[in-house]
């Protein structure tokens, strides 16, 4: 065991349910394998770390895949409620400091994450902002229960709102550089992920065209 925990909450992927936003641009199976895509980016940028990791499912615990990963299955009933349990057990296991991400981050990479690891070592928290508003990361360095609770999720004040009540109570966060989760085909088509990856591309820009 290590000091610090990566946390990853990945959804079950099932056509229809994942990417909701951009399905609807591209439709429910393009979608899906875009998510795909993102979650395979991010567990092969995961598994190179020396850190103990974690993946929290969605829905339910999924036997192939994430070889290293300790598997658990998110719990609560809104987003806040489910990071904060992830949170809490990480922290009652002996972890000084948990970084905890999503799966729909097409720019994750090791030096980012340790980035944010080393920030918690002069800060209670570490916040990756995106640009819609939220946050693609957190972290800690010591329980804030607060971060979770009666929050917009969703929304374009999320992060706005959380800083405002952490700076009301002087408790000290850092910021890594804003990035783009994607979210919209328009995000999509933007990323260097979606330009490098021509498989992907050519295959949706045959069935939904390029300017879809």
């Amino acid at each position: 065991m290590t000091k610090d925990l990566i946390i990853v909450f990945v959804k079950n992927a099932v056509p229809g349910r994942v990417k909701t936003r951009l399905a609807k641009s591209i439709g429910d199976q393009a979608a899906f394998e875009v998510y795909e895509s993102l979650v395979n980016l991010t567990k092969d940028t995961l598994v190179r770390l020396k850190h103990d990791k974690q993946v929290y499912f969605s829905e339910t615990l999924e036997s192939r895949g994430w070889k290293g990963f300790e598997k658990h299955v998110q719990e609560g009933s809104d987003l806040g409620e489910r990071m904060h349990k992830g949170f809490q057990k990480g922290f009652q296991d002996g972890y000084q400091r948990i970084i905890l991400i999503g799966s729909d981050l097409p720019d994750i990479n090791a030096k980012l994450i340790k980035k944010a690891l080393e920030a918690l070592n002069q800060n209670t928290l570490v916040f990756g902002p995106a640009h819609d508003g939220g946050y693609y990361l957190i972290g800690m360095s010591e329980l804030q229960s607060q971060v979770f609770k009666n929050k917009a999720w969703s929304t374009s004040t999320l992060l706005e709102s959380t800083l405002q009540e952490l700076d009301n109570k002087n408790i000290t966060y850092g910021l890594l550089e804003t990035l783009n989760d994607i979210d919209t085909f328009e995000d999509l088509k933007k990323s260097s992920f979606y330009k490098s990856n021509n498989i992907l591309r050519q295959k949706i820009e045959q069935h939904y065209g390029e300017d879809h």
